[in-house]
């Protein structure tokens, strides 16, 4: 389940990138948000923390609360991209106006910024077991 949802993570970060690169800014947004959730949900599997349906409020909240605040895994930085990311997202899917350039730069810079981070804790906890 880890590696299969990083790997979706990574992949959504290469269409978002790709997105990015063809100036179709609301696809990138879109494909940005789900990179970083499918990360999250990596991580918090890797920490035993599996919902079956992983509601959006659900992975964002455990993963800022657990793995951020409480665990201090990860940098208070990458989870305070969780929820403006989502509301991105959500202008790029169900509202009549268009993402800008810079703020689908912004959230694919956010979004590799934070798989990065997701990826390299999940490759020295894989080593160190």
């Amino acid at each position: 389940m880890i590696a299969e949802f990083l790997f979706k993570a990574q992949e959504n970060l290469a269409v978002a990138q790709n997105a990015l690169e063809q100036k179709h800014y609301n696809a990138a947004t879109n494909r940005a948000y789900y990179a970083v959730f499918q990360a999250a949900i990596a991580a918090l599997a890797e920490e035993g923390f599996k919902h079956p349906k992983n509601p959006h409020s659900w992975v964002q909240a455990q993963f800022t609360g657990i793995l951020v605040t409480r665990r201090k895994l990860y940098p208070s930085k990458i989870a305070s991209y969780l929820l403006p990311m989502q509301f991105l997202r959500d202008k790029a899917d169900y509202e009549a106006d268009f993402i800008s350039k810079t703020s689908a730069n912004i959230q694919v810079r956010q979004a590799a910024d934070f798989i990065l981070h997701i990826s390299e804790r999940l490759k020295n906890h894989e080593t160190q077991s």
